[in-house]
């Protein structure tokens, strides 16, 4: 009753101020503890073991290397040794149940690996008790504005993120600063983005002068200690996996007027694209389309409609006109390694600073700090040949490298053979407006440039799916300005039923004579991924599928995940880009045969462990990249393959001054790699569900990444807040540029 004392006394002092106010209130409840109560510190009794070390799993938990190389430094346990330290607080009690009475003290010894992230919770607050585990995130927020205000108050303040990159391996430090905006305590969720490749591997918490990093934990385990610190009213936070693109952050007891950093690192490698590397950091979900009786897809609701969706993941989103206080910061150091030729940021205003002729500093511009669209950074490097790159690192696990496979030169004196060329253009919502009109603009150019050897088919779907004509029909003339007469005849509305698009592009007879090309045109916005995955996998056939993401925040984990399955190639169209460009681009690389069937003699390396264990096709412009593990020695490396019907092979000398590059984060990688193939198998194979699980589960233990399975956990054992409960607040983002929120939002 006093917190809603308190807000109604708000809501009628802006009543005084103005003739309207609109306001929503929050529902909180009381939740009992679930578990004994966290013993003081300094009691010797009742002490768990939460350290990595000590779990019952070999290899579990991974040691720090150089602390010099982490984000933050190790301490003794409870020491406190100004800001660079972490620690986790030591004797933090643990329900019993939890850890099965392992006796010990609570310390982490984890590292920051590549592609993974590091939530830095920074406090200045001391959070109080949580909120009601079976409420929906966004119960709770009192949103109270004057008519002609726009400014809705949310518990996440700023986003920071520095990257550095070393050759084509980015390493990513991003720290989320939380507070309390309102008058009472607050549990914060926030559903955010992240590089779909990217190698999540240390967390930390910051509470005041202290900092605490969190432990890598089965998911199941680490929610149970952070529901009974909750609970008891310690700070606490949970960072999960939902997609291998999409985590939630929650903040537990933050008081009223009291901030939290969250700090993350993470690890990937970048994309090459004729002769241009590119940087991604991703600002927002976009609102997913779920299929009728789904539960575990993405929701995407307004702000304060919690649960309308049904879906165990919700996104609440900003409706036009209102705008959250979040804004985000991003700096990029480039060292390159080659000369840097030119730089171009696609979506957002930056400042470029030539450091060197092969390093370069880039930092966001102020003005363009909206998180509403993916932060996407190309830079060109000189020369016509680069040659393959190889990096390597070791620790106590073994060696491992990461080598990028360039194609040679000879495919682009081939021409192509006759193609049947397949475009499946999404009409949902989402696509409505300038998604489409960019859609098909690049379409219309790609069917333009076909010629009478090839026959072409146009397929659209929404809720239904529907297509130019029976059969792919013969690019004359007449039939390419009847497929571009049907092509404007399309406009985005309904759901994204991608399903039946699919089986509509791959299902019908496949023409001997020419060689299938499937190019997929969506921004990918379907709640059910995995489902669209393994039905690509049943029907591919020898079709070769392109995927092109649109817009300003695409679903890349499908769509990138799309072209891998299908042997072929991602591209993506920003609202920014030329299409024409893009479809040139696209052309250029079918113009030629790709190398196809792909296999590689490691020589005196002893590779094991290579991923992706199916290789993609070598088409011109575009390299493959291979992460494994090895024994032996760098040296010559052998591909073999076909070009057409014919038999081909080439030799790559591995550089050996590449080889003596070193990247930590290239261990984290190989893991993430290794679990992103495990979790294909496991929605395939529900037969062996189980197994997989378990062994995705104890490569992410073992490597201290985040998964399906696994997330991080921090709590702040040194304090408790006061109060007996606290209202959960979900973060409200802002749909993507040039999304409409009326075709895609829940309310």
């Amino acid at each position: 009753m006093n917190i809603l004392r308190s807000r109604m006394s708000a809501v009628m002092a802006l009543c005084v101020a103005a003739t309207a106010c609109v306001f929503q209130l929050g529902c909180s409840r009381s939740e009992k503890t679930t578990s004994e109560s966290f013993s003081d510190t300094s009691s010797s009794e009742a002490k768990y073991d939460m350290t990595p070390q000590s779990r019952a799993v070999s290899g579990q938990g991974r040691p720090l290397g150089d602390a010099s190389d982490s984000m933050i430094d190790s301490a003794a346990d409870g020491e406190v040794k100004g800001d660079t330290n972490v620690f986790y607080k030591q004797g933090f009690p643990v329900d019993p149940s939890v850890t099965n009475g392992r006796p010990a003290v609570v310390r982490a010894t984890f590292e920051l690996m590549p592609g993974e992230e590091l939530w830095v919770i920074a406090k200045g607050f001391d959070p109080a008790a949580p909120a009601n585990e079976e409420k929906p995130p966004g119960c709770g927020a009192l949103m109270a504005r004057l008519p002609d205000e726009k400014e809705v108050p949310v518990p996440l303040k700023h986003t920071a993120v520095v990257g550095n990159i070393d050759g084509y391996i980015a390493t990513v430090d991003v720290t989320q600063q939380f507070q309390n905006p309102y008058d009472s305590k607050i549990e914060a969720v926030y559903v955010f983005p992240l590089p779909d490749n990217a190698a999540v591997s240390e967390f930390v918490m910051t509470v005041g002068e202290r900092k605490i990093r969190g432990i890598i934990r089965e998911r199941e385990e680490a929610e149970k200690i952070y529901n009974d610190a909750r609970a008891q009213g310690h700070v606490a936070s949970l960072l999960t996996q939902e997609r291998p693109n999409i985590f939630t952050q929650k903040v537990a007891n933050i008081e009223p007027g009291k901030q939290i950093d969250i700090s993350i690192r993470y690890f990937n490698t970048l994309q090459y694209d004729d002769g241009a590397y590119e940087f991604v950091f991703p600002m927002v979900v976009g609102p997913r389309y779920n299929p009728p009786a789904t539960t575990d897809g993405i929701g995407a609701v307004g702000r304060g409609n919690q649960g309308v969706s049904g879906q165990s993941t919700e996104v609440q989103y900003l409706t036009p006109g209102e705008r959250s206080g979040h804004d985000v910061s991003l700096s990029l150091n480039i060292n390159a390694g080659v000369n840097i030729e030119s730089v171009r940021s696609i979506n957002h205003d930056v400042a470029v600073k030539d450091v060197t002729e092969t390093e370069r500093s880039v930092t966001l511009s102020a003005s363009d700090s909206i998180p509403n669209k993916d932060f996407v950074l190309r830079y060109q490097v000189a020369g016509d040949k680069i040659k393959t790159a190889m990096m390597t690192h070791k620790d106590d696990h073994g060696q491992y490298f990461t080598m990028m496979l360039y194609p040679p030169a000879e495919l682009k004196k081939v021409q192509r053979s006759p193609m049947e060329m397949v475009f499946v253009l999404d009409c949902s919502g989402s696509m409505n407006g300038r998604p489409i009109d960019q859609a098909r603009a690049a379409i219309a150019h790609a069917v333009q440039s076909l010629t009478p050897r090839d026959t072409f088919q146009i397929i659209n779907f929404s809720s239904t799916a529907s297509q130019l004509g029976a059969t792919p029909v013969i690019a004359t003339p007449q039939n390419i300005r009847k497929g571009l007469t049907y092509l404007n005849s399309l406009n985005g509305q309904g759901g994204t039923e991608m399903i039946q698009g699919l089986k509509a592009a791959l299902d019908f007879p496949h023409d001997e004579g020419r060689f299938r090309l499937v190019s997929f045109i969506t921004d990918g916005y379907i709640g059910n991924d995995h489902d669209i995955l393994n039905a690509l996998s049943d029907k591919l056939g020898d079709s070769r599928i392109f995927s092109f993401g649109v817009g300003q925040s695409p679903n890349r984990f499908l769509l990138d995940r799309m072209a891998l399955i299908g042997r072929g190639a991602v591209a993506y169209l920003s609202l920014n880009d030329d299409p024409v460009e893009i479809m040139n681009r696209f052309n250029e690389r079918i113009s030629h045969p790709a190398m196809t069937d792909l296999s590689i003699n490691w020589g005196n390396m002893n590779v094991t462990d290579v991923y992706p264990q199916i290789l993609p096709d070598l088409i011109v412009g575009r390299p493959v990249v291979v992460t494994g593990r090895f024994t032996g020695e760098p040296s010559s490396v052998k591909v073999g393959g076909r070009q057409g019907m014919q038999p081909a092979s080439f030799t790559v000398a591995v550089d050996a001054s590449d080889t003596t590059r070193e990247h930590k984060g290239i261990a984290s990688v190989w893991a993430r790699l290794k679990i992103m193939d495990l979790m294909t198998q496991f929605s395939r194979t529900p037969d062996r569900a189980a197994e997989l699980r378990q062994t995705v589960t104890q490569t992410a233990l073992e490597y201290s990444l985040m998964s399906t399975f696994t997330a991080f956990v921090a709590v702040d054992s040194m304090s408790k807040t006061d109060g007996e409960f606290g209202t959960t607040v979900a973060v409200p983002v802002n749909v993507p540029e040039g999304v409409k929120y009326e075709t895609t939002v829940e309310n």
